[in-house]
């Protein structure tokens, strides 16, 4: 049975950020699809998430980068067909926690380099969005990757999570050392409590963009791990 792979993005970003990713896997043999959420809400990016879960015919991995760890943490949380998840340089929240005491517990650079709209949506300020995001990609992805921001809504960063699904189906998390906006530190820490198969790659925040090929490589790694566990049962 074939696996479908579902990404999930973080903020300022969205689903085409995996744009690079998309072709290697597809190439291996997976289906592939991109979520689109909204970051108005996390209620609203869970659900989001939750229906394209709901919507495939074969077992998933699910993958996050970012926040979008934080919210497949729990749109994963009894949906039967995924059979694992994959962490990109991510959230990875345990019950009570919010984002912006994890990340004022590990410091970064991305806290300073964010800005508001009239709204309350944070953008990263594109002064500093090289240093705090993506410093090691083209100048080329870097104006894209800067100018195509998609912005979320503040009040995320304090939400409140609950029972995190990574306590039941099995984890994979790929540490960037190189991070600016999620303190490698605090990456690992997460990849250690979820005791998930953890690789390390010299990287920004955005490897899917850097070094697609490592990335592409860990997703196949945690769907074929799962395929070989369910062929034994």
């Amino acid at each position: 049975m074939k696996t479908s792979v579902v990404l999930v993005h973080g903020a300022f970003a969205d689903g085409s950020g995996w744009g690079d990713v998309i072709p290697l896997l597809e190439k291996a043999g997976y289906d592939v699809i991109a979520v689109q959420n909204p970051l108005t809400t996390y209620a609203d990016d869970v659900a989001t998430t939750r229906r394209v879960i709901d919507a495939q015919k074969n077992p998933v991995v699910l993958v996050g980068h970012s926040y979008g760890g934080a919210v497949i943490t729990k749109a994963a949380v009894g949906a039967t067909n995924v059979r694992a998840l994959v962490y990109v340089t991510a959230f990875g929240p345990d019950a009570g926690e919010n984002l912006q005491s994890l990340l004022q517990q590990y410091p970064s650079k991305i806290g300073a380099a964010l800005v508001p709209d009239a709204a309350g949506f944070l953008y990263v300020d594109r002064a500093q969005f090289k240093e705090a995001f993506a410093g090691d990609v083209s100048e080329r992805d870097l104006s894209i990757l800067a100018a195509a921001q998609k912005p979320i809504n503040s009040v995320t960063f304090g939400q409140i999570y609950e029972e995190p699904a990574w306590k039941d189906i099995p984890s994979w998390y790929l540490v960037a050392t190189e991070d600016q906006a999620i303190n490698p530190a605090l990456q690992r820490m997460f990849a250690e409590r979820m005791r998930a198969t953890t690789h390390e790659v010299k990287s920004s925040h955005v490897p899917f963009v850097s070094q697609p090929a490592t990335v592409a490589k860990i997703i196949g790694e945690a769907a074929e791990a799962t395929a070989q566990r369910a062929a034994a049962v």
